[in-house]
């Protein structure tokens, strides 16, 4: 693996310098506008009454993967009603939550999460009326078709992004949120075929992606990032999307006038994450493993609830919300 990211940096060819694009400010900041309005009423993500009919874990993933959405809103990465985020409730579901098509994301709560099966038939249509968007069953049910590890996956299409997909180099393992991304997820490419509608295309996704790899960049179009947890997925994009915009920023100076990260550095990177130690200097001192993204992920549902969503996250570190 590190031979091979190796030969990546070395064969992606410099760029000249006419043909640079050098990155503009006012779409490397490119950002939706909707969830900044003044005066919007705060719509609640946790909106199950006592009496909905959901097993407390379906309603637990619910409010979950609600919070993404809200959360992926607040970082400026959706794009109006379009893209999608699913979840399985268990590893063992041949079923997924995905976003009612035709909502915004700041819309997107517990109870209207449409739940499908992989043949694509509505199981649930939840408390909307919206349909699902086509090609978001067509991309999610061939990832959690094959891949029941996956308990999440986040398709997002954003200018760094899709700059770095038509890239022939893809994604080069030359920052530390670079490496994070080719050392704990893996990166796998997936070549344009068109709007992804489809269903014969899901074969290809599902080769593409492999059995391991967690992050597929879709070639001239964007990324889906997975997670064994909602958290994981959250905090995997949160990397690519740094390594992404580091990238385009760098390539003016062309590869050849980069500095390379040492295999070493990478061998590093692989054994922190066997380790499972993490940063956190209190939970090495105990000895525990460490969820990846649990931390960064609680930390935003806090400061979601803070705004009056309700999130219904279960908080492991409760105490720290209720000091503020």
């Amino acid at each position: 693996m590190l031979r091979s990211l190796a030969r990546l940096v070395r064969a992606a060819p410099p760029l000249p310098a006419e043909t640079v694009l050098r990155r503009s400010p006012t779409v490397a900041r490119l950002t939706r506008p909707f969830g900044s309005l003044p005066g919007l009423r705060p719509i609640a993500i946790n909106d199950l009454g006592a009496d909905c009919p959901y097993s407390a874990e379906e309603q637990a993933v619910r409010c979950k993967l609600a919070s993404l959405y809200r959360l992926v809103d607040a970082r400026g990465w959706s794009m109006g009603i379009y893209n999608h985020i699913t979840a399985r409730i268990t590893a063992s579901d041949e079923h997924f939550l995905v976003n009612p098509f035709g909502l915004l994301y700041d819309e997107v709560t517990a109870s209207n999460l449409v739940r499908v099966d992989l043949a694509g038939a509505v199981l649930d249509p939840g408390s909307s009326a919206a349909g699902v968007n086509l090609a978001g069953y067509v991309l999610h049910s061939a990832i959690h078709e094959t891949r029941p590890d996956v308990m999440c996956a986040l398709h997002v299409h954003l200018p760094d992004a899709i700059a770095v997909s038509t890239m022939q180099c893809g994604l080069l393992p030359i920052t530390q949120e670079a490496l994070v991304v080719h050392g704990f997820a893996g990166v796998s490419y997936h070549d344009y075929q068109g709007i992804l509608i489809n269903s014969a295309e899901k074969k290809d996704i599902q080769e593409n992606l492999g059995p391991k790899n967690k992050v597929l960049v879709l070639r001239n179009h964007g990324v889906v990032v997975c997670g064994e947890t909602v958290e994981e997925a959250y905090l995997l994009l949160d990397f690519f999307m740094i390594a992404c915009q580091s990238q385009v920023a760098m390539m003016a100076a062309g590869v050849d006038g980069l500095a390379q990260i040492s295999s070493v550095a990478f061998e590093n990177m692989l054994k922190m994450k066997e380790e499972a130690k993490g940063v956190d200097t209190k939970t090495i001192s105990e000895g525990k493993a460490l969820q990846f993204g649990q931390q960064d992920f609680e930390a935003c549902m806090r400061k979601l609830d803070r705004a009056g969503l309700s999130t219904g996250y279960p908080y492991r570190r409760p105490e720290l919300l209720d000091r503020q």
